[in-house]
């Protein structure tokens, strides 16, 4: 027999309804544990576009101070200078450091404008291993300019899967 609460209503339209509303929560749960894909690193050149989008990117005006041979890849001191006036006129908007095998194409972006008094900045960045990095100076013209380095790192940081 029927209880109260089901009177009028067949056996199996009350088991049906249970059954999706277990089916649904099945669902719901198999969306929250299906992990998402990774998101793969952007090669160097998808980085550097990111920063200069459709500029010309020219080599020059960038004095790029960074060791050619580092010993720990954990702590590597990098200074950026850009040859400008940083007047209103003429100044530097940004200056971005990018790396070809980090887990992250770019390493840090400084931005700066003609209160800045000089286009110079130091950090110190963690190399993966031995690679190119690459200092990107965006002008208020919207010139893009660019210096590259090589550096050989022989303990190295940032270990991750770098396929």
């Amino acid at each position: 027999p029927l209880s109260p609460s089901r009177e009028g209503r067949g056996d199996s339209v009350f088991l049906g309804r249970r059954h999706v509303l277990a089916a649904a929560g099945a669902g719901l749960l198999a969306l929250v544990l299906v992990p998402s894909p990774a998101r793969a690193r952007p090669s160097l050149e998808e980085a550097i576009r990111g920063f200069a989008g459709e500029a010309e990117i020219r080599p020059g005006r960038i004095k790029f101070d960074i060791p050619p041979l580092v010993e720990n890849g954990n702590v590597v001191g990098v200074t950026v200078a850009v040859d400008s006036p940083m007047t209103e006129a003429d100044h530097v908007r940004r200056i971005g450091l990018f790396n070809e095998k980090n887990p992250q194409g770019d390493m840090v972006v400084f931005h700066l404008g003609p209160r800045s008094g000089r286009a110079s900045v130091s950090t110190r960045v963690r190399l993966a291993t031995s690679q190119t990095i690459v200092a990107l100076a965006e002008m208020s013209d919207g010139s893009v300019w660019s210096a590259e380095a090589d550096v050989i790192v022989t303990l190295a940081a940032c270990i991750e899967d770098l396929s």
